[in-house]
């Protein structure tokens, strides 16, 4: 993490609606490759890729790369609060992601058969 993780810098991280629907997706599904990110929400690559650096700077997120696919999740040393936060948020509001949860449940070929994602 590149700085300590405040009220503050976790508020600005989840300002922006992409950002938030990211995190709260890692949180519901635990760990979730770009190219799953990108049919969830509907977005190009670059626009996934560019939310999920500001995350990952923040310390919010953690990647880990398996071949050529990079996957996130919550970075295991945020602060308790952090995610039991997160974890509340996401349980309270699984309505306003919706139809990104839908769109990822219906992806084709997701990540169990790698090809899909670059």
């Amino acid at each position: 993490m590149t700085e300590a993780m405040t009220p503050t810098v976790l508020f600005k991280c989840l300002a922006d609606d992409t950002r938030t629907k990211i995190t709260l997706l890692i949180v519901n599904e635990g760990e979730l490759c770009v190219c799953e990110l990108t049919a969830a929400l509907d977005l190009s690559q670059p626009k996934i890729s560019r939310h999920l650096a500001l995350l990952r700077s923040a310390g919010l997120l953690m990647d880990r790369r398996q071949g050529q696919w990079v996957y996130y999740r919550l970075h295991p040393d945020l602060p308790s609060w952090v995610t039991e936060v997160l974890r509340d948020v996401t349980a309270a509001n699984h309505v306003w992601f919706e139809a990104e949860s839908k769109r990822l449940r219906t992806m084709n070929e997701r990540p169990l058969n790698q090809a899909v994602c670059s």
